[in-house]
């Protein structure tokens, strides 16, 4: 696969991401909840100050900083590393980091919009960069998984 296209996958996925949490802000009231499945899913418009599950709350500075220097990072593991899979999980992390960057830069804050009650358990609003970094994260695991069980056979 053409490096270009892991580019231009970043981009899109930045786009969506951007995209969906303007419509959010200009749509839905802040802290205000739309029920899309009771008790299962809602929409809720809040402000995240901190980083993933709000930790670092009001250190805007230190995770741009930390963002910005994950996206070089990630930048120079998608041109240097040839293994698509591992292209794909950098393209997905690198989206998921410039996409709360972008918010941080911009407001000083992320958009957090999706609210989920799992098993009754009420988990962290959170967004779809954030999404992104979820799913690569949870397939570098399952391939270290599989490559491990791989090299003990």
């Amino acid at each position: 696969m053409n490096i270009i296209l892991y580019f231009i996958l970043i981009i899109l996925l930045v786009f969506i991401d951007q995209i969906s949490k303007f419509y959010i802000v200009k749509n839905v009231a802040y802290a205000s909840k739309i029920v899309i499945i009771e008790n299962f899913f809602n929409i809720t418009n809040i402000k995240n100050t901190g980083g993933g599950f709000s930790i670092l709350q009001d250190q805007t500075l230190f995770l741009s900083i930390i963002s910005s220097v994950a996206v070089i990072v990630l930048i120079y593991f998608i041109i240097k590393d040839k293994n698509r899979f591992n292209r794909i999980c950098y393209s997905l992390l690198c989206a998921g980091a410039l996409g709360n960057l972008i918010d941080r830069i911009r407001l000083k804050y992320v958009v957090d919009f999706l609210d989920f009650y799992i098993f009754g358990y009420d988990f962290p609003v959170f967004n779809l960069a954030d999404t992104y970094i979820t799913i690569a994260a949870g397939l570098i695991i399952i391939k270290s998984i599989i490559e491990s069980k791989n090299a003990t056979n």
